[in-house]
């Protein structure tokens, strides 16, 4: 079993460092919030009082943050990982930041003899809780190999998808894909209940066809029951959209669709709904069309 480090506690971090601790690794903990901290200190982490003091103690050391300046700080600033940098230590990043980052922070790191991968996942809150997730994985055979076992703990699926930023690229893929996934189901529900019809018989009746997704299967039950909870917040899909989006700029990618669902997302923030669930793109079309989803039927 390894000696870890988890740093970034929020939904989806503090659910994967707890797996990683029920596969029986020994985990060393830092987040800027105190109370998860406490919580998986009682649950047998150690604290931390800073990245480079995590760093200093562990093997591999994870970071889950918000955005790509969030994890050049924690790695590269003051009192950061790479200040706790020893040999043997393997960094990765399961935060979705720009791949062009963590290209720079692989090379920082590797200039201190420290391997780096990047990990983004896929299968929000539920896959963090259950160990499901999937992991697109930039970097190094070597380091992958070492890593593998805690991918196991975390995941159900990862795969080595290129040299450092590829996992970065392979995730701005699927988030072209999820986000596209919540608008087409926005629009279809809305479509039905506009149309007079009991949206939840309309999906039960397209579900097992041509139709058939993972939105369809995960988030309509949380809409019908009225739950936009997150789940995977809004404004943190509008966040890896706008990653899509700069990433197209830099290779010359025509990427229309995406660009509009960007749009959609700003526009919920607008409305203040940013913390909610992705899937709640729906409160867009609800305002657009004049109807809540949950109205009764005529």
């Amino acid at each position: 079993m390894a000696k870890v480090g988890y740093i970034g506690l929020g939904i989806m971090g503090a659910a994967m460092a707890r797996n990683l601790m029920k596969a029986g690794h020994e985990l060393v903990v830092h987040n800027r919030s105190q109370g998860i901290v406490e919580e998986l200190a009682d649950e047998g982490a150690t604290p931390a009082s800073s990245p480079r003091e995590v760093a200093e103690q562990v093997e591999f050391v994870f970071t889950n943050l918000p955005d790509s300046p969030d994890v050049e700080l924690v790695v590269l600033g003051e009192n950061g990982v790479i200040e706790g940098a020893h040999e043997g230590l393997i960094y990765v990043d399961n935060s979705t930041i720009k791949p062009e980052t963590a290209r720079t922070i692989a090379e920082r790191l590797a200039a201190v003899g420290v391997m780096a991968l990047d990990a983004p996942v896929s299968g929000g809150d539920v896959g963090a809780r259950d160990g499901t997730l999937t992991i697109m994985v930039g970097g190094p055979q070597e380091a992958f190999d070492k890593a593998l076992p805690l991918f196991e703990a975390m995941g159900k699926a990862y795969v080595l998808v290129g040299d450092s930023g590829a996992g970065q690229i392979a995730k701005a893929c699927n988030q072209i894909i999820a986000a596209a996934q919540m608008v087409a189901l926005s629009e279809a529900l809305i479509t039905a209940q506009k149309a007079g019809v009991d949206p939840s018989r309309v999906v039960e009746a397209i579900k097992g066809g041509a139709a058939q997704m993972w939105a369809m299967d995960v988030k309509t039950p949380r809409l019908f029951a009225g739950n936009r909870g997150p789940g995977f917040k809004a404004y943190m899909q509008h966040k890896d959209l706008g990653i899509v989006m700069d990433t197209a700029r830099t290779y010359g990618i025509p990427l229309p669709m995406t660009a509009n669902n960007l749009q959609l997302y700003t526009a919920m923030l607008e409305q203040g709904n940013g913390e909610q669930d992705n899937s709640a793109v729906i409160s867009v079309y609800e305002a657009l069309a004049g109807i809540e989803l949950d109205e009764p039927l005529a």
